[in-house]
């Protein structure tokens, strides 16, 4: 009987994961750096993003701009900024900074305009490997289901999180059936530009 539910256990496992749909859980055992519960942190600027930097009462320094691909943007009398990875409130006290030099007391505001840089990429033993562009935050597993979930060569034990930081590229492994099985886990949250890549 033991032998049967288990296999009856396993069996349901494999066809939820496969259908893309299952809460997952993140193993070896991983769990999300500091910053990545939903709704803990602020929205943080990437490349293609808009933004409008308006200067009270300075007409002439008030500008919308394009992050630029290498995470920059450039401003008058501020010149060059990194902006990527950064809050619109953290950009805006640097550019009050950059100006202060020649605006007396200035009043800056940094407001986003269009957000274009949620992507994530999922690759490896998926259905659909793809560049996909996300409108929310979302949980390894939320990625593998929108890639249309494992191929029957897929080893939802072997998931690799490759993500792009300050310090150089950082793998991260992630073991689903640890994952799914571990009730009292914390959803895994992707960040933008996340590499999933499924073994």
């Amino acid at each position: 009987m033991r032998r049967k539910a288990n296999w009856k256990k396993a069996v349901s496992l494999t066809l939820f994961l496969m259908t893309g749909t299952a809460l997952v859980t993140a193993a070896d055992v991983v769990r999300p750096p500091a910053g990545t519960a939903p709704g803990e942190a602020e929205y943080r600027l990437g490349p293609e993003d808009v933004i409008e930097v308006f200067v009270w009462k300075e007409p002439e320094l008030t500008t919308t701009v394009v992050v630029r691909p290498d995470g920059r943007i450039s401003l008058p009398l501020a010149n060059e900024l990194e902006a990527s990875g950064k809050t619109a409130s953290e950009l805006q006290q640097e550019i009050s900074a950059k100006l202060s030099k020649y605006v007396v007391q200035p009043v800056v505001n940094v407001m986003v305009k269009q957000v274009n840089s949620l992507k994530i990429s999922v690759l490896g033993e998926v259905r659909r490997p793809d560049v996909y562009r996300i409108k929310n935050r979302v949980t390894v597993l939320d990625a593998i289901a929108m890639a249309g979930g494992f191929t029957d060569l897929a080893r939802p034990n072997r998931v690799i999180i490759v993500r792009t930081t300050s310090a150089g590229p950082q793998r991260i492994k992630i073991n689903i059936k640890q994952l799914v099985a571990d009730e009292s886990g914390a959803p895994f949250y992707l960040q933008t530009l996340d590499t999933v890549y499924v073994e």
